[in-house]
């Protein structure tokens, strides 16, 4: 029987979204305000989802704690209160829209997580806007 369970995060980033093979005038249409060029931030919130079978010794699926410390550890200290494309060799060439800040926050959690878990990150970077990677599992 396979169960899912959730840990919710969440920290606070600056960003520009600019693509340099752009000019100034194609980077404000497509980015909007966005494309600021002296950045602007976001109170992401972030929903960590992990799926598999209960441990039959445990009663649990995964030990939340050790989630817990993870998630502060490889997601948190890594990019709150940072400008993600300054401060993190992630976005150093890569536009950090909240489609790319998920599907990076998904390969760094899925490279500690065991095989044997199915993971889906929710990043929400406004109340109303967000983005999960994968789509669907």
């Amino acid at each position: 029987m396979k169960i899912a369970v959730f840990r919710k995060a969440h920290f606070n980033a600056a960003h520009r979204l600019h693509q340099p093979a752009w000019s100034d005038t194609r980077n404000k249409e497509v980015f909007g305000l966005c494309n600021n060029p002296h950045f602007h931030g976001h109170n992401y919130e972030l929903e960590v989802k992990v799926v598999g079978e209960i441990d039959p010794e445990t009663g649990m699926l995964i030990d939340l704690g050790w989630l817990r410390d993870l998630i502060k550890t490889e997601i948190e200290d890594r990019f709150d209160h940072k400008n993600l494309n300054v401060e993190t060799e992630e976005f150093a060439n890569l536009n950090p829209t909240a489609e790319n800040i998920c599907v990076v926050i998904w390969n760094i959690l899925r490279s500690k997580l065991e095989s044997k878990f199915d993971l889906q990150v929710r990043l929400y970077e406004t109340p109303r806007n967000y983005v999960e990677y994968p789509a669907y599992i």
